[in-house]
């Protein structure tokens, strides 16, 4: 059965993390969930355990790469919903920033080393599936303070995941690209899709989520 890749991207944490425990709650496993949000200012550090030592570091992004926290040191989430999020970490990713992520996401953006996202979030999108214009723009997204939430679903699930990603508020990415492109922004130069079914989709005239086939990551 055909795997896709869901993507949503939202302006507040809180909804993309109420998103995410709605999707947990209807059994989509956490292994098939990634939360990437902006901690610029460290705004979330309330969120994540405190790391001191190197060893601690490590512990943490690994927690955050398997959604699997088992302490204040592992990145778990203070007060916040159980699953995904109590494996919660801490990342510098290249032209985007400090963020807060969680998830099967985080294992491409950590390969360069603990901490550091060597191929940046773009590449990370890529990776999985998404055109090389979506991913520049979630990046974007997520530096200007936004949390993008994706999702690994066959065909039996996908219309209900979109339906949850949507009911929690996620943007109309076409039109707030429009917006930063009116104020200056302009998007690297898109390379060809690295295939044919990668060109992202609207299923059913959805505008504030994409879908796209699944690829290895």
């Amino acid at each position: 059965m055909a795997q896709q890749t869901i993507t949503a991207l939202y302006d507040n944490y809180d909804d993309a993390s109420a998103a995410v425990a709605k999707l947990e709650a209807q059994g989509i496993p956490h292994s098939d969930i990634s939360i990437v949000g902006s901690n610029e200012g460290d705004r979330h550090n309330a969120r994540v355990g405190t790391s001191t030592t190197a060893s601690d570091r490590t512990d943490t992004t690994e927690s955050a790469a398997t959604g699997a926290g088992t302490g204040a040191t592992l990145g778990t989430v203070l007060g916040g919903a159980a699953g995904l999020l109590t494996g919660l970490g801490l990342l510098a990713i290249p032209g985007v920033g400090p963020v807060v992520a969680a998830g099967w996401l985080v294992t491409t953006l950590t390969g360069a080393g603990i901490g550091a996202a060597a191929g940046g979030l773009t590449g990370g999108l890529t990776g999985a599936g998404l055109s090389e214009t979506d991913a520049h723009t979630y990046s974007e997204g997520v530096r200007r303070g936004g949390t993008l939430v994706t999702v690994r679903a066959d065909e039996t699930r996908s219309a209900s995941v979109m339906d949850i990603l949507e009911e929690h508020g996620s943007i109309d990415l076409d039109e707030r690209a429009q917006g930063w492109r009116a104020e200056g922004w302009t998007a690297p130069q898109a390379a060809a899709a690295p295939s044919p079914g990668a060109v992202p989709g609207v299923a059913d005239g959805r505008t504030r989520v994409r879908t796209y086939p699944t690829t290895s990551v």
